[in-house]
């Protein structure tokens, strides 16, 4: 019998392992991919292994080092202060609908699952933006539209609340003359981390991988984030290649540009940043998306 166990651990490790190296291959592809001879990867297609190991995608798009530091940096920057905003205003929007005895909990509830199903599109939010609002060319252009709050993470905090947080605990905290902010943030919170983490890592995504808003609404480039950036270089470099063919006059230094492996490097640009955090917040993410999507 022990043997038997000991055979089928052997064999669950062994599929999970090949599941695990599934899930990483693509980006050890997309790595290696980065850092070969643009010619090469012509020829010989995407391996694991440059047949001819090249850094020309990096050295062309560090050609403008400090633009990609500079962009670097204001996608930290909206990353940060737009997912703190974000779960601030989605607790704040889920605890009261939490409570069965908040007046109007159904009418801020459909209001909320309204926003889901409906909304003005695409011109009309343009025009409030930039007209009303006049976020044009400024951070908060990065910041507040689409990504502010969303309504399905206000139902999937709100839902964790109700089927995480007992009602005994929040009773007692009100006898003993606590308040309901001193309920929120000294009772409730501290319970909802997993969460609480679970969103922060969803809203962060959004915000660090979010270009629509600079493709809206920025023309200045020292406001760029690196996802607009990066497309714009790949916009720039693929402009370039199609006048030179269509001209028929391809010289040189046109020929030498990397297009192929620069894409590769530009991924691995965008994406890295999260694959270097995400570990350390994936046992939060698969609890709170567990508890907070599925049970209740």
């Amino acid at each position: 019998m022990v043997e038997k166990k000991h055979g089928f651990q052997i064999f669950a490790h062994v599929i999970m392992i090949f599941i695990a190296f599934c899930s990483v291959a693509p980006f050890i592809l997309l790595l290696s991919s980065s850092f070969t001879d643009d010619a090469a990867l012509s020829v010989y297609g995407y391996s694991f292994f440059p047949p001819k190991f090249s850094t020309d995608a990096y050295d062309y798009l560090f050609t403008s080092s400090s633009a990609i530091f500079n962009a670097y940096g204001i996608s930290a920057i909206v990353t940060v202060c737009g997912t703190i905003c974000n779960l601030t205003l989605t607790t704040l929007y889920a605890y009261p609908l939490s409570r069965k005895d908040l007046p109007g909990r159904y009418f801020f509830a459909f209001f909320l699952f309204f926003t889901m199903l409906f909304s003005g599109g695409l011109v009309p939010s343009y025009i409030m933006w930039t007209q009303t609002f006049h976020i044009r060319n400024t951070l908060f252009a990065l910041l507040i539209p689409n990504l502010l709050m969303s309504a399905f993470n206000v139902i999937m905090m709100r839902t964790y609340f109700t089927s995480n947080i007992p009602d005994a605990v929040i009773e007692a905290a009100r006898i003993d003359g606590a308040g309901e902010f001193r309920i929120l943030v000294g009772i409730v919170l501290p319970m909802a981390t997993p969460i609480l983490a679970t969103l922060c890592l969803l809203v962060g995504l959004a915000y660090w991988n979010d270009w629509q808003n600079g493709l809206y609404y920025l023309t200045d480039n020292k406001l760029f984030s690196i996802q607009v950036l990066l497309q714009n270089i790949q916009r720039s470099l693929d402009a370039l290649k199609q006048s030179a063919q269509a001209g028929g006059s391809v010289n040189v230094s046109t020929a030498d540009l990397p297009s192929n492996s620069v894409r590769m490097a530009i991924t691995v640009m965008g994406v890295l940043p999260i694959m270097i955090i995400y570990p350390f917040l994936q046992r939060f993410f698969v609890k709170g998306i567990a508890i907070g999507a599925v049970k209740g």
